[in-house]
C-alpha cells in the first residue's frame, strides 16, 4: 500500500497582495478623506488667514568667524535673539506693556548663512510688526556689540596686565643690573649677561603685549560697523489664491495619507478577504465565475456590453451546471442580494424552455417577487410555499447566508448550491462559518460566483486538492441514489483539509 502526505505552507503574517488590493478596493474612503484635506486646507486659507508679519535681515560679524564653520554662530545668534533679555529690550524701546515671554511667541529667527539671520515677526497690523522687527533688529544689534566690546576690554585689559606685571619684572631687572656693563666685572660676566638677555626679553614681551591690546581695541570697530540691518523691515503681502491652493495641496496629502492608513488598518482588522484564492480556501470551494458590480449611475455603451456579456457567459455556465444535477439546486448569497436575483431571473429565462421553473425566493424582501424582468412561464413563490411546488417544475432556490440566517432553513431550498459572495463583503470567520453550516446540512457546494472582483487579481480560485470538496458531493449523491443511506461528512475549507490515505489509494 502507498501512502502520500499532503503538505501546505504556512500562510504568511501578512499578505502584502491581499493588503494593496483591499485598501484599492475602499478608494472610496481614502479618496473622500483626501478631498475633505484638500477643501479643509482651501478653507482655512479663507476663514484663518495668517496673522500680518514683517520680516527683516540682520548681517552679524563675529570675532570667530571662519571659513570652515558649520553655522554654529548663527545658531547662537538665533538662540540669543529668543531670550527674554532681547524681548524686553524691544518692547522697552516701544514702550510696550507686553510680557517678553509673551513677545518671544511672536517672532523667529533663522539663520540664513554663517552670518545672516533673517527676523520674522507677527502682529496685529501691518505697521505694527514692521515696528516690532525693527525694534527686535536694533535690540539684537546694540546686543551684539555690547557683548562684543565688553569682550574686546576684557581681552585688552588681560593683555595690559601682562604688560604690567612685565613691566614690574623689567624694573627689578634693571635694579639688579644697576650701573654695571657686561665687561666691567670679568667674575660676574655670566650673571650679568643673563640680565642683560633676560631684559632684552622682556622689552619684546611688553612690546607685543601693547601691540595686542592696541589690536583687540582696534578690531571692534570693524565689527561693529559689521553688524547691521541689511535689509529694512518690511511687511509681507502674501497672496490669498497662492496660499489656498497650498494648503488645499498639504491638505490633500494629509488626507490622503490618512485615508491610507485607516483603510489599510481597517483591512488589517476586519480580515475580509478580497482575492480568488482566499474566498475559494476560506470556503472551501472553488469560483466557477465572475461577473462585476452593476454601475450605480448610467454606463457607457462599452461598459453596458461588458457587463451584458459577463452576464451572459455566467447565466450559460449556471444553466448547464442545474442542467446536469438531477436535485435542486439554490443559489445563495453573501452581500449581493439585488445581484443574485438579477442572476436567478437570467437563469430562470434560461431554463424556461426546459419546462416549468418555480424559484423558491427566501431573499429579503421583495426584489423578486415584484420584479418586471420576469419571464413568461416562470412562477415566484415565498419560502412557507415551497411544499407546494409540483414535482415536474424545476425548482430553483434563492436565499441568504448573511448573518442571521436560518440554516435549517436551507436545505429546503435546494440540496445543492452555488454561493454568490461579494468580494470584500464577509470576513474569514465568517466564510468558515457558511462552509461549516453547509457541511453539517450536506449540502454541496457546486462553486461560488464572485461579485465585484478586483480587476487586478491574478490569483487562481481554483481548489486543485478539492476532493474534500468537488467529489464530496458526487460521493454523497452516488450514496443516496443507491439507497445506502445519507452519508454525513464534514467540510472543511482548504487549510484544514486533510486528503485520507484510502482516498488516495482509490484515486
Amino acid at each position: 500500500m502507498t501512502t502520500s502526505k499532503t503538505s501546505e505552507s504556512a500562510a504568511p503574517l501578512l499578505d502584502l497582495q491581499a493588503l494593496v488590493v483591499a485598501v484599492r478596493r475602499r478608494r472610496r474612503l481614502w479618496s473622500c478623506m483626501a478631498l475633505l484635506g484638500l477643501l479643509v486646507g482651501a478653507a482655512m486659507a479663507v476663514l484663518l488667514p495668517p496673522a500680518p508679519s514683517a520680516v527683516t535681515k540682520v548681517l552679524v560679524a563675529h570675532q570667530e568667524d571662519q571659513a570652515n564653520d558649520t553655522g554654529t554662530l548663527i545658531r547662537t545668534d538665533v538662540a540669543l535673539l529668543g531670550t527674554t533679555r532681547i524681548a524686553g529690550e524691544a518692547l522697552q524701546s516701544l514702550k510696550s506693556p507686553e510680557k517678553p515671554e509673551d513677545f518671544i511667541g511672536k517672532y523667529r529667527g533663522a539663520g540664513l548663512t554663517n552670518n545672516l539671520m533673517q527676523i520674522t515677526v507677527t502682529a496685529d497690523s501691518d505697521a505694527q510688526a514692521v515696528a516690532r522687527a525693527k525694534a527686535l533688529a536694533d535690540a539684537f544689534i546694540a546686543d551684539h556689540v555690547r557683548r562684543m566690546q565688553e569682550a574686546a576690554k576684557a581681552e585688552a585689559q588681560a593683555l595690559l596686565d601682562q604688560r604690567d606685571r612685565m613691566r614690574d619684572e623689567l624694573a627689578q631687572v634693571n635694579k639688579s643690573i644697576g650701573d654695571r656693563s657686561p665687561g666691567s666685572d670679568p667674575k660676574a660676566s655670566a650673571s650679568i649677561e643673563s640680565l642683560f638677555a633676560r631684559r632684552a626679553e622682556l622689552n619684546s614681551r611688553i612690546a607685543d603685549f601693547d601691540q595686542r591690546a592696541a589690536e583687540a581695541r582696534t578690531g571692534t570697530p570693524k565689527l561693529v560697523a559689521g553688524t547691521q540691518i541689511v535689509d529694512a523691515p518690511r511687511a509681507v503681502h502674501r497672496s490669498l489664491p497662492k496660499t489656498a491652493v497650498t494648503n488645499a495641496v498639504i491638505g490633500l496629502l494629509l488626507g490622503l495619507v490618512l485615508g491610507l492608513a485607516v483603510a489599510a488598518v481597517g483591512t488589517l482588522v476586519a480580515d475580509r478577504p478580497v482575492l480568488r484564492r482566499e474566498i475559494a480556501a476560506d470556503l472551501g470551494a472553488s469560483v466557477i465565475a465572475e461577473l462585476p458590480r452593476a454601475p450605480r449611475w448610467p454606463a457607457g455603451r462599452w461598459q453596458r456590453r461588458r457587463t451584458r456579456a459577463a452576464r451572459e457567459r455566467l447565466t450559460k455556465t449556471l444553466a448547464r451546471t442545474v442542467r446536469g444535477c438531477a436535485e435542486p439546486v439554490s443559489l445563495l448569497e453573501l452581500g449581493c442580494a439585488r445581484t443574485t436575483s438579477v442572476i436567478a431571473l437570467d437563469l430562470a429565462e434560461a431554463l424556461a424552455p426546459d419546462g416549468p421553473v418555480v424559484i423558491i425566493d427566501a431573499l429579503p424582501g421583495s426584489e423578486l417577487a415584484n420584479s418586471r424582468q420576469k419571464p413568461e412561464g416562470l412562477t415566484v413563490v415565498s419560502g412557507e410555499s415551497a411544499a407546494d411546488v409540483p414535482d415536474e417544475a424545476r425548482r430553483l432556490g434563492v436565499g441568504s447566508v448573511s448573518p442571521g440566517t436560518a440554516w435549517t432553513d436551507l436545505q429546503y431550498l435546494g440540496s445543492q448550491t452555488v454561493l454568490v459572495v461579494r468580494a470584500g463583503h464577509g470576513s474569514a470567520a465568517w466564510l468558515h462559518t457558511v462552509a461549516r453550516q453547509l457541511a453539517d446540512l450536506s449540502i454541496p457546494v457546486i462553486g461560488v460566483v464572485l461579485i465585484d472582483p478586483d480587476p487586478r487579481d491574478r490569483t487562481d480560485g481554483t481548489l486543485w486538492d478539492g476532493l474534500h470538496t468537488a467529489l464530496r458531493g458526487h460521493n454523497e449523491r452516488l450514496a443516496r441514489q443507491k439507497g445506502t443511506g445519507r452519508q454525513r461528512t464534514e467540510r472543511l475549507p482548504m487549510w484544514a483539509a486533510r486528503v485520507p490515505d484510502s482516498d488516495q489509494e482509490a484515486r
